[in-house]
């Protein structure tokens, strides 16, 4: 990885700091079809914890007790964890919304990645123009997706938001329109527009939180 995008991608556990939980805490998306999805899952699970216990009674049956004790547990967790995945996944949209644009992030750096790598290789064709403005782009998108984070996270964690952090409201999104796509059908181009796309993404959730802040009407 090239020098000029080391550092820029949000790992997981930079991740797991800013907002405070571990992003696979939810289901993602959050739609009926997901938890009916992953459901199924928790249920194949139970008939599989279930067909153990039958087969440890079965072959040690002085350990009923113990065999009860553990499948009880073990059917319980599974049901609690999904039922809490729900539940989170329900009260938390706009942090789901926040790990998708994360994710949407991400994966322009990698790409960029791979586009080294193979213009490396010799491809000189592939060299993407004007590349200081891509990286340029990514920073400023990287600023609002940790601002975007730590907003969610102190909303989450307070239902009556401090009003001196109103601050953390201002975005670089007029910055990032400063920068020009000279050839929208080049690879620069292509990629600068995602980062772009992917800002105005960012701008709308944060307007979100801040609506919600003003409003205090959405509980989480």
């Amino acid at each position: 990885m090239r020098a000029d995008i080391q550092g820029l991608e949000i790992t997981i556990g930079e991740l797991k700091l800013l907002s405070g939980v571990r992003p696979d805490c939810a289901y993602r998306p959050a739609t009926a079809t997901k938890f009916v999805r992953e459901g199924l899952k928790t249920l194949g699970l139970i008939v599989l914890v279930l067909i153990s216990y039958f087969l440890v009674v079965e072959i040690f049956p002085a350990a009923y007790l113990w065999a009860v004790a553990l499948h009880l547990a073990a059917t319980a967790g599974l049901i609690f964890e999904d039922a809490q995945k729900i539940i989170r996944s329900r009260a938390n949209k706009h942090l789901i919304n926040l790990f998708n644009d994360v994710d949407r992030y991400n994966a322009i750096i990698k790409a960029i990645e791979i586009n080294d790598r193979i213009e490396d290789a010799g491809n000189q064709e592939v060299k993407i123009a004007d590349r200081a403005k891509v990286v340029q782009a990514l920073h400023l998108i990287r600023e609002d997706l940790v601002r975007a984070l730590k907003t969610e996270r102190i909303l989450r964690e307070n239902k009556k938001f401090v009003a001196a952090n109103t601050e953390l409201f201002a975005t670089n999104l007029k910055a990032l329109n400063g920068l020009q796509i000279g050839n929208p059908a080049s690879e620069r181009g292509r990629l600068l527009n995602e980062a772009l796309q992917l800002a105005l993404a960012v701008q709308a959730e944060i307007k979100k939180l801040q609506e919600r802040c003003g409003s205090n009407s959405d509980p989480y």
